[in-house]
């Protein structure tokens, strides 16, 4: 089962002719799931391999401009190149509270209409993830029938016990928000996949008289079951250890993070995506923007123990070609030093990488 992620915007700010603004797309089983959405982002995407009709879900990871002002254009234009009949999966979204009013006003000032089902689903964060004077309550946005006319969502509190938010959840998967702190509340995103069944031991079936076919598969979904001579097998009993799931972490713009779930939820991940906006001689203005250097997010990844780590976000003054006004080169050896000289990687437009399933 493949598993891949496409960055399509890994400048800071502004989207400029070296970098696109944040968004990166998440591949899985046909679906594109899309983190962030900057300007231009569908401009990017008609330059990529991807096709934006796939996407079928949307995670904002707070709401500045740079992360969000291509959201009601991109669906717009999903919308243009939809059936009437309905027939476009449904798309997800979500984000901070707020967003669910950003779209709607935006469609409804501008008279678009979406003709594919569409639900925001909003995370309340709390006042400790960005600056009190920063902090905006948008709990009373677009109340009474403003709010009917809006798309139709969730709103997610954040769970004291687990110090996170549970998005969504299947037999295969789960996605979680953590809170980090920045100008604005800011989230993270973990997507993990759930461990498989291990192996069938084919000399152990045959030893117990399973015969090939049927039940090898009820025995791998982990069903038992019982053979004509009247013996029950069971799966433990001819599989293997289970194999692990993998893990993607996703961190939004920030200085850190708040509270001990971010660490713990994203524990031995297989990739770590983090922002480092500026390098480690700027980290004063790094922590007053609310952002993170190539120091701090090797740290944050050693905290964890993720197997890879990747920065994005940079600065518009890191060019791609190297001639920009600092070398981008010293972003990725600031991190690699901190790591012990474990390779970090620095995200390029439209660069792809693959998570390879676990053995």
């Amino acid at each position: 089962m493949s598993l891949e992620i496409t960055f399509l915007g890994t400048g800071s700010a502004f989207p400029s002719p070296s970098r696109g603004a944040s968004a990166l797309v998440l591949r899985r089983e046909g679906q594109c799931w899309l983190f962030d959405c900057g300007e231009g982002t569908q401009t990017q995407l008609m330059r990529s391999h991807l096709r934006a009709a796939r996407i079928t879900k949307i995670f904002i990871t707070h709401l500045h401009g740079d992360h969000m002002f291509g959201l009601p254009g991109l669906l717009c234009t999903l919308s243009l190149q939809s059936s009437p009949d309905g027939s476009r999966a449904p798309v997800d979204i979500y984000g901070p509270l707020g967003l669910r009013s950003f779209l709607w006003r935006s469609l409804e000032l501008s008279h678009s209409q979406l003709l594919f089902p569409c639900a925001v689903h909003e995370l309340v964060p709390t006042r400790d993830q960005c600056p009190a004077e920063e902090f905006r309550d948008f709990s009373g946005l677009d109340r009474g029938e403003a709010l009917a006319q809006a798309p139709p969502g969730r709103v997610l509190h954040l769970d004291p016990g687990e110090d996170s938010y549970l998005l969504l959840e299947d037999e295969q998967l789960a996605v979680r928000a953590f809170r980090l702190f920045h100008r604005v509340p800011s989230f993270g995103f973990v997507l993990e996949e759930k461990p498989r069944p291990g192996k069938l031991d084919v000399r152990r079936l045959e030893e117990l008289g399973v015969p090939p076919g049927p039940l090898y598969g009820k025995l791998k979904s982990g069903s038992a079951v019982v053979l004509e001579s009247g013996v029950t097998v069971r799966p433990g009993d001819v599989l293997g250890a289970p194999v692990p799931g993998r893990k993607l972490c996703i961190l939004g713009d920030c200085s850190g993070p708040v509270g001990p779930a971010a660490e713990r939820l994203c524990r031995g991940a297989d990739l770590l995506v983090h922002e480092a906006t500026l390098g480690d001689e700027q980290r004063d203005t790094a922590l007053q923007r609310g952002h993170s250097t190539p120091g701090a997010a090797a740290r944050f990844a050693l905290r964890c123990g993720a197997a890879r780590l990747v920065l994005t976000h940079f600065s518009q003054r890191y060019r791609p070609d190297g001639h920009g006004r600092d070398e981008l080169g010293s972003l990725q050896r600031q991190a690699e030093a901190v790591m012990g000289g474990q390779e970090v990687t620095l995200a390029e437009d439209f660069m792809t990488i693959e998570i390879p399933v676990k053995k």
